[in-house]
């Protein structure tokens, strides 16, 4: 599994049809009312990866398996969501299970499609998704500043610097800051909405596609120093997905004058923001891509296949995609004396192939 992003915004700014788009399925009701999305959908889809591929090519792997990006459509929020309004607590709770936030805004013009409140104002809706979001995570907040102070007059020392570092996102989310943009402060032992990275998507028609609009530009101009944005066209996102064959799909991406698809858009951006990078284990039976935080060492990285490998980690045998695909794999490598052997200390690369020897 790569990542989780839940896909949140005001109703009827084309959530369910971006969601639909890029999970390639119908499995959204995107209609044109508020609250369609009765219960959480979840979709995977693939992290596409060029490099797994071509390591599979030289091994002829029997099974390839690539990291997956799940993505769950939940359902429009409104103005006092935290107090219960429109669909409520109850999907401000499923925000709470994933890894990132994609903010899907409405920045095109169609008459046939209701905005909730009335008119096109990206900025006065991300202020009323954001405010809700802070709303629910200074509830919560009181509730664990009082089981703190409780602990911290018991003179214990963790409670005493959590109960301080509760105190200054509180003011800070009542002054209107939300947890992520707090600095110097951990908030993930706190569970907050707000805390988890956000990547907001401008849903813009499929003219402003390739381009922007006036729309999109107010929401750059707002938020762009302080988080991505994206200039996406969920009815091109629709259209891209129906088209099975790469090259026909880069020559219609070329034709609209866009790089790459909104999908490709969001899992780089996700990768980015949430600090991600792969690594892979490649043989004939099985090619595989794993997902791990940067940062992170040899044993933990063994971790992610099977807990026992990092409990009886030993040393791991590192490789290049380049070398690999280049020598044609671990033996020619191995005696072309390109493979490297590395201990408990060792910090994994982007594209390492690991062979993990451990002893349980």
């Amino acid at each position: 599994m790569g990542f989780n992003c839940g896909i949140v915004g005001l109703p009827n700014v084309g959530k369910s049809t971006l969601f639909n788009a890029l999970t390639q399925s119908a499995a959204a009701d995107a209609q044109n009312y508020p609250f369609c999305t009765i219960e959480p959908n979840t979709g995977r889809v693939v992290v596409p990866d060029e490099t797994l591929l071509k390591l599979a090519a030289v091994d002829n792997s029997e099974k390839i398996i690539p990291t997956q990006l799940e993505i769950v459509d939940i359902a429009g929020l409104v103005k006092g969501a935290s107090t219960g309004e429109g669909l409520g607590n109850k999907f401000l709770g499923n925000i709470l299970e994933t890894d990132a936030i994609i903010h899907v805004v409405r920045c095109f013009e169609n008459d046939d499609i209701v905005h909730v409140n009335g008119k096109i104002d990206p900025i006065a809706d991300i202020d009323t998704i954001e405010t809700e979001l802070m709303l629910a995570d200074l509830e919560s907040l009181e509730k664990q500043i009082k089981n703190l102070t409780k602990k911290a007059h018991g003179n214990d020392k963790d409670a005493i610097k959590l109960l301080a570092d509760a105190e200054i996102i509180r003011t800070n989310l009542t002054n209107g800051t939300p947890a992520r943009a707090v600095h110097d402060i951990d908030a993930t032992p706190f569970n907050l909405l707000t805390a988890k990275p956000v990547i907001y998507v401008c849903n813009v028609d499929e003219a402003s596609a390739a381009t922007g609009n006036k729309f999109s530009s107010l929401v750059i101009e707002k938020y762009g120093a302080t988080a991505p944005v994206l200039i996406i066209s969920s009815k091109i996102e629709m259209e891209i997905a129906q088209i099975t064959d790469p090259a026909e799909r880069k020559m219609f991406l070329d034709d609209l004058g866009l790089k790459q698809s909104g999908l490709d858009q969001v899992i780089k951006t996700g990768y980015e923001i949430l600090g991600l990078q792969t690594f892979y284990t490649v043989g004939p039976k099985e090619a595989h891509a794993w997902t791990i935080t940067r940062g992170m060492t040899a044993p933990m990285a063994a971790g992610k296949i099977h807990t026992d490998f990092e409990r009886g980690f030993i040393r791991a045998e590192i490789i290049t995609p380049l070398d690999y695909i280049e020598y044609g794999g671990e033996v020619k490598v191995r005696e072309a004396g390109k493979m490297r052997t590395v201990g408990r200390d060792y910090v994994m690369q982007p594209g390492d192939i690991c062979h993990f020897l451990f002893n349980v």
